[in-house]
């Protein structure tokens, strides 16, 4: 097998139709929508970061345009986001924007040699309740960061998002041939350049670029001390990025009914940051918001993907006139929008039905991404206390019967159940070290010893029960857990009788 097969997802005629050309009215429409709505989320991601505008959009066109041809979820947009940006401060402030780009070739590397390990299997042990509590904060995130732009600003603002509103969601109830964010983004710019509204624009955000994007080597010395000043940034980046666009990822999956290929999805976006290190972008990732505004909007398919990353480009270049007297209050609209979207509000009108302990996983990790704006902290919190939950449900599941024989010498102990670290202290708690008995059978054929302390406690009970005159016999392990026993216990003779 060539370990250098990128697997660039095929373009035969079946799935050309099925991934391009299913819906293209529907995907180049909606497209232009994200396209709109990421001019200024670049801007802003690329502020946070302290870089250029163009940094932000370099990065979004590159990243989208080529995830929509290497990734592994038709429909999802991939371009700056905000948690990557907020990773890439200290490393800017320090060191400057040439380190940044280094560290997005980086990330690039660690993301297509994830892809080649098949860490996207590993999103099946990131449990329900940690993805919704982490869409959950997403949104509310997505909510947030429009607060600025509705405080201290004149009336007009707050009639512009309200008009916004009322077109986004009112005229998909009489035709939905045109996505109704691009009607009102039209509506809107069209009516406060004729009107000659003042009110906050694209424009004030930041000078957008006039020419492409240009190819360049990062100016950084090659040597091992670069090296060990954006490796820990460019590991973090390759890991929340990979997060994020797993969690885009598997979100899109549940809205259209379809499947992703999150390993092809983790070395698309690995070579659209190597890619995009070249061309003076900064490192990014899955979009949820976005990608939510693609398929509210009719996007399903890569047409919508490269279509979003062309007319960001376009507009920008083309538009740019027109781009920059964009209210900001109709872009605002637009994200309410998504926020709405995305957040799981079933995830709290059935709260009485899911089990608390779900429940807490779900909130701790909503409110440790909120408070903390750290999405990896979050999730990692969440993963924590699912596997707490998870061991204390299974430490629980050990049970012990037991027998004594009619003559009263022999005692014993059927063991049913998983025996680790958790589940010591119930296992250790069922033996009677006192009873008056002359021989104790430990019967294991119906459990399973999975680690160091399964073995050690195990090996206790035979020592107290032999200071105590009584033979001991252990009988019933499967090959693995002899094995563990012959390799960690300390009684010879119970190795023996394993």
């Amino acid at each position: 097998m060539n370990i250098f097969n990128f697997n660039v997802p095929s373009l035969s005629s079946r799935t050309l139709k099925r991934e391009w050309l299913l819906n293209p009215k529907a995907d180049l429409l909606s497209g232009a929508v994200v396209g709109l709505a990421l001019i200024p989320e670049a801007i802003a991601f690329s502020i946070i970061a302290g870089v250029d505008p163009k940094v932000g959009l370099y990065a979004s066109f590159i990243i989208a345009v080529l995830t929509a041809f290497l990734g592994g979820r038709p429909g999802s947009i991939s371009a700056a986001t905000g948690a990557m940006a907020l990773l890439m401060v200290d490393l800017v402030k320090d060191h400057g924007l040439q380190y940044l780009l280094a560290a997005t070739f980086l990330t690039g590397i660690l993301q297509v040699i994830f892809g080649f390990l098949k860490l996207g299997r590993q999103m099946k042990f990131v449990p329900r309740a940690v993805m919704i509590g982490y869409i959950n904060a997403l949104a509310v995130l997505i909510f947030l960061a429009q607060l600025p732009q509705l405080t201290n600003v004149p009336p007009t603002v707050y009639v512009i998002t309200l008009l916004s509103l009322g077109i986004i969601y009112i005229l998909p109830r009489f035709t939905q041939t045109v996505p109704s964010p691009l009607v009102a983004l039209a509506v809107m710019t069209i009516a406060a350049i004729a009107l000659r509204l003042d009110v906050p624009t694209v424009g004030d955000m930041g000078e957008l670029p006039t020419a492409p994007p240009l190819f360049a080597l990062p100016q950084v010395p090659l040597t091992l001390e670069t090296l060990q000043i954006i490796l820990p940034y460019s590991f973090t980046l390759a890991i929340v990025g990979l997060l994020a666009s797993f969690l885009t990822a598997s979100l899109v999956d549940d809205l259209t009914d379809t499947p992703s290929d999150k390993n092809q999805e983790a070395k698309g976006q690995g070579i659209a940051n190597i890619v995009t290190a070249f061309f003076g972008g900064m490192a990014g990732c899955g979009m949820i918001g976005q990608s939510v505004i693609n398929v509210q909007s009719g996007g399903r398919g890569r047409l919508s993907t490269l279509a979003a990353g062309v007319f960001l480009l376009m507009a920008i270049l083309f538009l740019q006139d027109w781009v920059s007297q964009m209210p900001m209050a109709v872009l605002v609209a637009v994200m309410i929008m998504v926020s709405i979207g995305t957040f799981r509000w079933s995830s709290f009108t059935n709260m009485r039905r899911v089990p608390r302990s779900e429940v807490a996983v779900m909130l701790t990790t909503m409110f440790v991404i909120i408070f903390t704006r750290n999405f990896a902290l979050g999730v990692a919190t969440g993963i924590v206390m699912s596997t707490v939950f998870f061991s204390r449900k299974v430490a629980k599941l050990v049970f012990v019967d037991k027998v004594l024989t009619e003559d009263g010498t022999r005692r014993i102990y059927n063991v049913s159940g998983q025996i680790f670290f958790v589940s010591r202290d119930e296992f250790a708690e069922s033996f009677n070290y006192a009873e008056p008995i002359d021989q104790v059978t430990i019967d294991l054929s119906q459990a399973q010893l999975w680690d160091q302390g399964a073995v050690e406690v195990l090996d206790k009970a035979v020592q107290k029960f032999r200071r105590n005159g009584v033979e001991v016999t252990v009988v019933g392990l499967n090959e693995a857990s002899s094995t563990l026993l012959n390799r960690l216990a300390t009684e010879d003779e119970l190795v023996a009788n394993g």
